[in-house]
Parts: C-alpha cells; sequence; structure tokens
C-alpha cells in the first residue's frame, strides 16, 4: 500500500481550525490512482502541548511539514512543530519535533531533536540508513537553506557532529504527487509517501477506515423443522473490517412451511431528543431508563424517562428526577446525571452548585431499598463528593468537580471525574482517579491523581477541557471514552486504555489515543459530538448514548446507535444505522422440512 503524509488547509474554525488542520493526516491510493483519506480526512497524530512547570497551565501546539519514513523497527514521523495557530513556536527553534510507531496507528512523541543552534526549520525530510544503522535528516532553515547530516538513535536521537554539512539540493527526495491524485483530499498540503506492506496496510484501513456490513448469515444452517428450532438462531453480520456481530432475528409466522424473519434494529432519529445533552441509558430489571442534562432550562431540572425497548425511551414520557428547589445546596447547573449500580445498591453521580457557577461540585443520591427509579421521592438527598479525609473534593470557589462516573478494576470500584481549578490560575479541566468506598461511594479512600490532560490539539479546542469519562470493558480489557474541546462544534470523543494488571492509580499505566473516535467529520450533519455513554442491550449489544447539535449553532441532543467494536476490540463510534445494517441484508425466509 502507497500512504501519502499531509496536513490540511483550516476551514472556518468552528469546523476544522489550525489546531486540527495542523497535524498529520493520512491517505492511501486506491486502484484508481487516487488518494482516499483515512479517518474522515481528520489528523490521526497531534502535537502535545507544553506545560507550565510554575503552575501546570497548558500551551497548545501544532505542526507543519510532516515527514513519514520507516525505521529499522516501526515508523517515525519528523515534523516542525509551531504554535497552536501556526506560529513560529520560540521552544522550538533550531529543533524538530519526533515521533515513533509500530503501525502507523499508535504513536509515542519522543520530543525534540536539536539539529541547528539558532534559526528556525521549515521542512525536514528522514530516510533510514540500514548499512550505517543511523538516520539521514535533511532539513530547510528559513535563511540557511539545506542542511545534511545523520542521528543518532542509540545516543538519543542527537545529531552526529561531524556529519553535518550544507547541501545545494538535499539527499532525500521529496514526493510529487499531481492535482488530480490528490483532488479527493480537502484542504490537502501534500507531505511525502511511502510505500508500507499490505499487511501494515490492512491494519490500517480496519482502523481507520469505518466498516460496513458486507453480508449476513444464520448462526446455524438447519435443516429447521419446527418455528421453535428458529428461536434461538440468530443473523451473523460480517463487516468489511473483518468483524461479525450476532444480531436477533424477529421471526414472523410461516406461509406454508416458509417462515420469514427481520434481523432486529432500534432505530434512534438523530437527535431523538433536543435541548438533552451528556445522555445516560440504564437497562435493569427489563426497563430501559434515560436520564440527560436538561439545556431547555438553563440546567434547573432533570428528568428520566422508562421505557419496557430501549427504542421506547424515544417516545417514553419524562418524570421530575430533581430540582434546584428542593433540597438546600442545590441551586441549579444540574449536569451528566449517571446511574451506577455499586455492591448492589442504585446510584445517580451528578453535579451540581449551591449557587454560583465556581461552586459546582459532584454529589449522589441512592435509591432507597425496594424504591422505583422513576419516583424522585424514593431517592436520597443529593450528598456531595468528599476527600478520604471527610473534606469537600474540591475548594468551592477556586475547583469545581462535575461528570463523575464509576467502574470496577480487579475487585475495587474507582471514580473519575473531570476537576477544573480556575484560582489562582486556570488549568483547564483535567481526568482524575481515584478509590472509593463501595458501602459509602460519596466518600473517596485513596488521594485523587491526575490521569489525563487536554494535551492534544483536538482536546483544547477553543478550551482546554477533558471531561465526560465513561467506563467500557471489551474482552477484558478496561476503556475509558471521554469528551474534549469546548462545548460547541469542536467536541470530540477520545479513548483512555489503562495497562491490565497495572496500579491504574499510577498515571503512567494509562495509555492515550492520539486522535479522537468521534467528531464533527465523523457523521455527515452531527456537530460537536460528545460527551458519551455506554448501555448494554438484553440482546448483548451495546449502544452509544452522546449528545450532538443538528447544526453548528443547534442545541445539545440526545442521540444513540450501537457501539461497533474493531479487531482489537476498540469501539468504532461512527458506523452509522445504514452502514451498519443494510436494508438488503435483514431480510432471511427459511423453509422448514418435515
Amino acid at each position: 500500500m502507497e500512504l501519502l503524509c499531509y496536513t490540511r488547509q483550516p476551514k472556518e474554525d468552528e469546523i476544522y481550525g489550525n489546531r486540527m488542520a495542523g497535524s498529520m493526516h493520512l491517505a492511501y491510493r486506491d486502484q484508481d490512482g487516487k488518494f482516499r483519506p483515512f479517518h474522515h480526512n481528520e489528523g490521526i497524530l497531534y502535537a502535545k502541548a507544553v506545560e507550565d512547570p510554575s503552575n501546570g497551565v497548558l500551551s497548545a501546539r501544532s505542526m507543519k511539514s510532516p515527514w513519514l519514513f520507516a525505521m529499522k523497527d516501526g515508523y517515525g514521523v519528523a515534523a516542525v512543530r509551531t504554535e497552536a495557530e501556526g506560529e513560529k513556536d520560540a521552544d522550538s527553534e533550531g529543533c524538530i519535533l519526533f515521533f515513533t510507531s509500530k503501525d502507523l496507528v499508535h504513536y509515542e512523541e519522543a520530543g525534540l531533536c536539536r539539529l541547528q543552534e539558532s534559526g528556525f526549520i521549515e521542512e525536514v525530510r528522514c530516510a533510514y540508513d540500514g548499512e550505517r544503522q543511523l538516520y539521514k535528516v535533511c532539513w530547510k532553515s528559513e535563511q540557511d537553506g539545506w542542511t545534511e547530516g545523520l542521528i543518532d538513535p542509540a545516543d538519543g536521537m542527537t545529531v552526529v557532529s561531524d556529519s553535518v554539512r550544507k547541501a545545494d539540493v538535499p539527499e532525500i527526495a521529496a514526493s510529487t504527487v499531481s492535482v488530480e491524485e490528490i483532488a479527493l483530499l480537502e484542504g490537502v498540503v501534500p507531505g511525502n509517501t511511502i510505500k508500507i506492506p499490505a499487511d501494515a496496510g490492512e491494519y490500517l484501513s480496519k482502523k481507520l477506515l469505518v466498516p460496513v456490513c458486507v453480508g449476513m448469515e444464520l448462526s446455524e444452517h438447519g435443516p429447521f423443522r419446527s418455528e421453535e428450532e428458529l428461536k434461538n438462531v440468530k443473523a451473523v453480520a460480517a463487516y468489511s473490517d473483518g468483524t461479525r456481530v450476532e444480531r436477533k432475528i424477529d421471526w414472523e409466522k410461516k406461509d406454508q412451511g416458509i417462515v420469514k424473519g427481520r434481523v432486529h434494529q432500534e432505530h434512534f432519529p438523530a437527535p431523538f431528543a433536543e435541548y438533552r445533552a451528556d445522555p445516560v441509558c440504564m437497562y435493569r430489571d427489563g426497563k430501559y431508563y434515560y436520564l440527560a442534562t436538561n439545556d431547555a432550562d438553563d440546567n434547573h431540572t432533570l428528568y428520566m424517562r422508562c421505557s419496557d425497548t430501549l427504542e421506547g425511551i424515544v417516545t417514553a414520557e419524562e418524570s421530575l428526577f430533581l430540582d434546584s428547589d428542593t433540597y438546600p445546596g442545590i441551586g441549579g447547573l444540574l449536569w451528566a446525571p449517571e446511574f451506577h449500580e455499586i455492591d448492589g445498591k442504585l446510584y445517580v453521580f451528578h453535579a451540581a452548585t449551591s449557587g454560583e457557577f465556581f461552586h459546582e461540585e459532584s454529589r449522589v443520591r441512592k435509591l432507597r431499598e425496594g424504591g422505583d427509579p422513576m419516583c424522585r421521592e424514593d431517592w436520597s438527598e443529593p450528598v456531595m463528593v468528599v476527600k478520604k479525609d471527610g473534606t469537600p473534593l474540591c475548594e468551592e470557589g477556586k475547583v469545581i468537580s462535575l461528570d463523575m462516573t464509576v467502574f470496577p478494576y480487579e475487585g475495587k470500584t474507582y471514580a473519575m471525574w473531570s476537576q477544573r481549578q480556575f484560582l489562582p490560575v486556570d488549568q483547564g479541566a483535567w481526568l482524575y482517579l481515584a478509590q472509593i468506598d463501595e458501602k459509602e461511594p460519596w466518600k473517596l479512600l485513596s488521594d485523587p491523581v491526575c490521569i489525563a490532560k487536554p494535551e492534544y490539539g483536538w482536546e483544547n479546542n477553543h478550551t482546554y477541557v477533558v471531561e465526560g469519562p465513561f467506563a467500557l470493558e471489551k474482552n477484558g480489557q478496561l476503556m475509558i471514552t471521554y469528551a474534549a474541546a469546548a462545548v460547541d462544534a469542536t467536541y470530540t470523543v477520545g479513548l483512555l486504555k489503562p495497562v491490565m494488571g497495572s496500579d491504574i492509580l499510577d498515571p503512567d499505566n494509562w495509555n492515550k489515543n492520539n486522535y479522537p473516535l468521534m467528531s464533527s467529520n465523523s457523521v455527515k450533519g452531527q456537530y460537536g459530538p460528545g460527551h458519551n455513554s455506554y448501555v448494554t442491550d438484553e440482546n448483548g449489544l451495546v449502544w452509544n448514548f452522546y449528545h450532538m447539535r443538528s447544526g453548528v449553532d443547534g442545541p445539545r441532543s440526545s442521540a444513540a446507535r450501537r457501539t461497533h467494536f474493531d479487531v482489537d476490540g476498540e469501539p468504532m463510534l461512527d458506523v452509522t444505522e445504514e452502514l451498519d445494517l443494510p436494508e438488503r441484508f435483514r431480510s432471511f425466509e427459511v423453509q422448514l422440512q418435515r
């Protein structure tokens, strides 16, 4: 497979500004000789922000002129680091930014590599010299033209000083692509091309192209002699990424020995609930329950829905769960409610303020024994989350907490939440983690530790925010998806994964995807998708509930679709109903045998 590495020209700031465009994109050459984009023509590699060690404040960075090349073991990317909006980065003068990757999907930022003492570098090219086991590097500075040298990976990727020389023409030639070859790449600023092995290209395609259903078959092939035998027969959907998913079949009555069936599909209009953000859905005791932030009244109430079916949530009546008048200390900004069952008891975690925004804190309500979740009188008064010494989680007026979620890990229960320090300086919102008491889950058992910060351009677009974490488990792997950037059309969803079996209170044991799983580029007409959660239905399918906007300035509104799991068991959140289950694959006919 032949790849093209490139950046993009920025569009409107809300749609695809400098922090998104200033990243490495990848495209592949198709059979017609044209390059087609991976990942919705969106960046898959972003530069990390720089943190001020004195106060923790982050300063965003972007990149330009990325150069992709094969290394001895895997791949490398060399690029010029810039300020967030593309200006020269004083911290990077004389340096290039270097990344490594084993598979062109997951990347590690190795840091800055100094090539010269002063002057800004405008362009860089790299290639592996297998004979000397060094890397050739050619760079162009704004004043001195081209220079060449060798980089020694055994010495921290430093330049071998006696190898540096001026060059009229760089030894590493640039790739050339025609206008026709890149016509399908909106806004493309071409970089170089590279050929990769077929298996590497296949993995890239499975990870960074939206899978589509390519066929459907029965889980059993018969012969079938009665309708009773068909009750446990499933439809097995095959997808273009090589994965397979079992689906329920709704069998109809037989006609002259022929039984017709339809693959079961819940349908959710997008959106299905306007002015409802941060949605969450729970399946419990044969019923589905739905809660969401209420943007229709400036976040002064929370309403719950209940239905016998998942799809029934769309039209189910609402019942008041909580308002800003009933309890002392609950004055408004009721945000991000979540259902969590802990030690057999049902709780709702949410955020609220005693009055002002800067007093927003995480709180917990408990359902009484035998209580009805739809009856608000059956829920306790909200209790504020406290640290292990009993003091408030955050210092009122200076730090806020919100979006608390809960999950089990190796026999213990943990809470993760978003926390933002405003004073003495605004650090932006970071994700924190702590173990909690299962008997009293509003109490922490460990000190909070920061797990993630908004370091990538898609996480700090307009605002430095990571929030809305929610846990998901697949094949023994814990995963956390979370929302990032401003709560506008630039909102996105990212992925965190811990090293299983490790101490998850150690931030070094967590890995973050460099690119977003879901953004305004994922599904046409859906802007700023984010703050998602998951529910497993009675058929074993996992559904992604999230909020989005029908227009750039539209209201935050709830949407849902099935979560597809890729070849690594990671969630893919951009598989629409039309791609997931095309009409041509939905029907079956079975001839019963005597």
